[in-house]
């Protein structure tokens, strides 16, 4: 609970006052009774028998506050106008202008939002929604909370909040953003596995960015939740889901109603996102697929009705060229190959934000925009281009197999008409013709683009032009800063997101807060930390970065980590000798602690870790610091630092660590003190057979799991490989 005068925050006093604010503004401009403030400030059996006086001590300080730029003494009412706290019988009444108050805001926005959706508008919705979801800080009253406050409005509250956010998953859903949505869900549903509704949205999710398997897992979940803790089968609505994702029902794909699980889809149409083609679509100029029977009685103007939409788009054409097998016997297995690269194809394309709206053959046709129209379109679809063309060309070489791209990037308006009964969409204008003419000319192992294209991307990528002969501009080269495939803005890091996230949180709430980050080696670990270290360096939060590594040679310091943590914050480099990292030390401990027997005791606990740095090798034997001393000082340094500045220490393969040390990472995130300290520790999944219940059931504690899971492009080197032992070498030849 924050009070904001003229952006300045007014200090509140303790506990009881705070409470006493806290439940006047869940029910502002209502009168409480007396009887009621009792009985929340201290249940109905427990209230003391000064409990009337505690009462009236805290009106009266809250008055002086809110009264406190005016003339007027504290104990009187406030005039007419701005906040003012009355007695009224039987009790008191907070009055105050509701657009002053985040929780009506958000009750008004959620009601404009969900008027919206109701009106099958899911973009304004959306945006309305997530409005409203952030003016959210966590927990409503969490202050209050922490001291045990539990109230039944706070439990409503929460619940309403809920609510809102799958409300905002069905916009999100019904706008195609499933993949915008899915970490979201996924830590929706980690937190309440008991509803179905978010739930549904999280299999919806995984279905539409090709996980099925991984839907179909989170409905067994879920269905063993229910019938252990509560004895019930999941709903009907989740039941359908699950029989539509095992028969791959058409209707869950983006842009189609009739999910069977409540969702915005029948909203869909609003801001349409075309659904994923079958190979029969037409390249060329649509992407419908066949009609459904209309009824003989429907009315001939229902029959042709449609909503049509023009949309300035980036189109890719895409031609991937495996020559076919003479050998009949062997046609099955190109077949395969051409469904693989299809594949490959696809998820680079939505990587970058693309939609596939038809494929057919050995050709694929995306369009970027179809989201509303951004300055970024035609740059994405030459970098969707060239990323293809790169991984397509790894997947051949490592598969030896002569496989080549050919490509195309145009740009212009297209109609986009959606049929009201066929649920079916068609794409024309002669920007896909365009398209299409300019890829019959495109050499292998090219992006060409048309003229218009090349001038809106000129200042991100370098082309060549021809003579008369030369049809369109070839790609050479993106410029440095501007994407390519290993850009951070292409690549879907969901873990990325919510490292990010939770630091912002952490900086905002002052509450400390550690993320472990599991995973085999060569699941992405050190990477994702790295790139949340290049991240962090842009926020103007100003947040210092430290990082230590945890030994793997049995000789080595177990608080070597920490050696190197604390190294870095007093600006001691490698090679530095004791006397000078003892001095540096020295210098910010006596800056951090004012207090000269609480500076002298953590300098005193600190010098083995600065002996540690400084020489190698020496271990933590002899006349050194206990490791529980030197670790509880080094705790209380870098808590002491965070008050000045926000901290984020990383802790590298933790899984290695002594016991000792892990106490001392988790009672970090466990330490009460109100600081911006983040702590991100990497780990391999033998933390967990040491420590079953590491983090589990503990606040301000996260757990990332990275999965290594086989690509796409992956799965192609397979094929190609089988395919070159298999396939005579003949039928592979261009």
């Amino acid at each position: 609970m924050e009070i904001l005068d003229d952006d300045t925050p007014l200090i509140l006093g303790g506990i009881k006052q705070r409470a006493t604010l806290g439940y006047l503004l869940l029910h502002a401009n209502k009168v409480v009774a007396t009887s009621q403030l009792l009985n929340a400030l201290w249940g109905i059996d427990d209230a003391p028998a000064t409990a009337r006086k505690i009462l009236q001590n805290a009106v009266y300080g809250l008055r002086g506050l809110l009264s406190s730029r005016r003339s007027e003494p504290p104990g009187a009412d406030a005039p007419q106008g701005g906040t003012m706290l009355l007695t009224q019988p039987p009790g008191y009444v907070l009055r105050v202008d509701p657009e002053q108050l985040d929780l009506h805001r958000f009750h008004t926005w959620v009601s404009h939002g969900r008027a919206r959706q109701a009106q099958g508008a899911p973009e304004a919705a959306a945006t309305l929604l997530r409005d409203a979801l952030n003016l959210w800080r966590g927990p409503a009253l969490a202050d209050l909370v922490e001291a045990g406050i539990e109230w039944p409005d706070l439990v409503a509250l929460q619940n309403t909040r809920l609510d809102v956010m799958e409300d905002y998953f069905d916009a999100q859903l019904a706008c195609g953003r499933h993949h915008a949505v899915l970490t979201e869900l996924q830590m929706m549903v980690q937190a309440e596995p008991l509803r179905e509704r978010s739930c549904g949205q999280l299999m919806l999710a995984l279905y539409r960015c090709g996980r099925q398997a991984d839907a179909l897992s989170l409905y067994g979940r879920v269905r063993s939740v229910l019938v252990e803790d509560l004895g019930l089968e999941p709903g009907h609505g989740l039941q359908s889901l699950q029989q539509a994702i095992l028969t791959q029902d058409p209707a869950l794909t983006p842009g189609r109603p009739g999910t069977g699980v409540p969702t915005a889809g029948d909203h869909a149409r609003e801001n349409i996102r075309l659904s994923a083609p079958t190979r029969s679509d037409e390249v060329g100029g649509t992407g419908a697929q066949p009609e459904t029977p209309q009824r003989a009685d429907a009315p001939e103007a229902e029959q042709r009705a449609a909503d049509a939409a023009r949309h300035r788009v980036g189109v890719l054409s895409i031609r991937t060229r495996l020559a076919p097998s003479p050998d009949r016997r062997h046609q099955h297995d190109v077949d395969e190959l051409l469904d693989g690269t299809t594949l490959v194809v696809r998820e680079e394309i939505e990587r970058f934000g693309g939609t596939v709206t038809a494929s057919i053959g050995s050709v694929t046709l995306a369009l970027f925009g179809l989201q509303g129209a951004g300055d970024d379109d035609a740059h994405r679809a030459v970098l969707a281009a060239l990323a293809i063309r790169d991984v397509i060309g790894e997947c051949a070489e490592a598969g030896a197999a002569h496989l080549t791209v050919h490509a195309s990037v145009t740009m212009g308006e297209i109609l986009l008409r959606h049929h009201t009964q066929a649920a079916a969409a068609t794409v024309v204008g002669t920007v896909l013709d365009e398209s299409q003419a300019l890829l019959r000319d495109v050499p292998p192992g090219e992006v060409r683009v048309s003229d218009d294209v090349r001038r809106a991307t000129e200042h991100a990528v370098s082309y060549r032009g021809g003579g008369a002969s030369f049809r369109g501009w070839q790609v050479l080269e993106v410029h440095q800063g501007h994407g390519g495939r290993d850009a951070e803005a292409s690549e879907p890091a969901y873990e990325l997101d919510v490292l990010r996230g939770l630091a912002k949180r952490t900086w905002h709430r002052s509450v400390p807060h550690l993320v472990t980050v599991l995973g085999d080696s060569g699941t992405g670990r050190t990477r994702l930390v790295e790139r949340f270290g290049g991240w962090l360096a842009e926020q103007p939060a100003g947040a210092v970065l430290l990082t230590g590594r945890t030994p793997a040679a049995p000789d080595d310091s177990p608080l070597k980590a920490h050696a190197e943590i604390l190294a870095a914050y007093c600006g001691v480099g490698i090679g530095a000798g004791p006397a000078e990292a003892h001095a540096a030390m020295a210098r910010e401990v006596q800056s951090l602690f004012p207090s000269g027997q609480r500076a002298a005791w953590v300098l005193s606990r600190l010098g083995t870790l600065v002996d540690v740095f400084a020489l190698p090798g020496t271990g933590m034997g002899g006349d050194a610091t206990p490791q529980g001393e030197a670790l509880e000082a080094w705790r209380e340094f870098f808590q002491e630092a965070a008050r000045r500045r926000p901290v984020v220490l990383c802790i590298d393969d933790l899984h290695r660590a002594e016991e000792n040390v892990l106490d001392a990472v988790e009672e970090l995130a466990g330490s009460t003190r109100l600081v911006p300290l983040f702590v991100v520790a990497t780990a391999g999944p033998e933390l967990l057979l040491r420590r079953p219940g590491w983090s589990g059931g503990k606040s301000h504690v996260t757990t990332v799991t990275l999965e290594g899971s086989e690509t796409a492009h992956e799965r192609l080197v397979e094929l190609l490989l089988s395919s070159a032992r298999d396939v005579p070498s003949h039928s592979l030849r261009g």
